[in-house]
């Protein structure tokens, strides 16, 4: 014969049950006028654990609430000072652009000085060849600005190159680094004329060109003499600089020399020139 289960009375209605329980006899002390006696000691036993146990939850809710309110104040203080520090990346930014602009305005307008007997015009570089060296780009001033043909191009330093192409709104220049490019040079300290000759290989390996067909049979040349553009060049103005002697050596007919010059020019970083408007004279002119 089966046993029938045992009803058991979950936990909570127990519970319930007891808390009712101990809020009617409060009542009916309370009512009743009782003071002392089994009601109060009940009520000791069980409201004050609870009241205690009220009052540690609502502390415990306080401080997480206090908490988060801190977390929430760091979190937007925290905001304000990425949308600070952007600023002032931006700003700084900003300050570094002009400040490399101003240096390049600093550069011509000294260059512009140096060469004080010639018009100029300033351009910007707009376009250029391909690979690392600037042997042929394109600028963006042309015919409307007074740009022709054949003119004299300087930056940096010295001799960039001649404007070999024209449009209303731009002009091609090619360089004397370029291995079709001849100039008639001069060095400064001896008055001895000499072939500049451009060459991307000597470029690539040693960021030089080649000179050629130098006189110097005092022997008075030496390395670091400027080299500058000759008085009988067709095509270049005088006395533009083109760079400096980096080796020097005798000819096989002994009676030339040849080497290598530096370039004033950096011709891995060209952004702004000066186009010279004075069109070298010549005897046909």
């Amino acid at each position: 014969m089966k046993r029938k289960p045992k009803f058991i009375l979950p936990t909570k209605y127990i519970l319930l049950i007891l808390t009712g329980v101990c809020i009617a006899a409060l009542l009916l002390s309370f009512t009743l006028g009782i003071n002392g006696g089994p009601l109060n000691t009940v009520a000791g036993y069980v409201f004050v654990p609870m009241q205690k146990g009220i009052n540690t939850v609502g502390s415990w809710i306080t401080d997480k609430s206090d908490h988060l309110k801190k977390l929430s104040d760091v979190m937007k203080e925290n905001e304000e000072l990425k949308q600070q520090v952007d600023s002032l990346t931006t700003e700084l930014n900003t300050i570094k652009l002009e400040q490399y602009e101003l240096e390049n305005l600093r550069e011509l307008l000294n260059l512009d000085q140096k060469y004080p007997s010639y018009d100029k015009v300033a351009a910007n570089v707009i376009g250029k060849d391909g690979g690392n060296w600037f042997t042929n780009f394109t600028i963006d001033k042309g015919a409307d600005d007074g740009i022709e043909e054949n003119m004299n191009v300087i930056a940096g330093s010295g001799l960039v190159g001649i404007v070999t192409d024209v449009g209303p709104n731009y002009a091609k220049v090619s360089t004397i680094i370029n291995d079709t490019m001849k100039v008639s040079g001069m060095v400064t300290s001896t008055s001895d004329n000499l072939i500049v000759n451009g060459s991307l290989q000597n470029m690539n390996e040693n960021m030089v060109i080649e000179f050629s067909n130098l006189n110097d049979k005092d022997d008075k040349v030496t390395i670091g003499d400027p080299v500058v553009t000759s008085y009988v060049s067709d095509q270049y103005q005088q006395g533009i600089l083109i760079g400096y002697i980096s080796t020097l050596e005798m000819d096989a007919n002994n009676l030339t020399k040849s080497g290598t010059i530096t370039p004033a020019v950096d011709f891995e970083h060209i952004e702004e020139v000066l186009v010279i408007l004075n069109k070298k004279q010549t005897a046909e002119d």
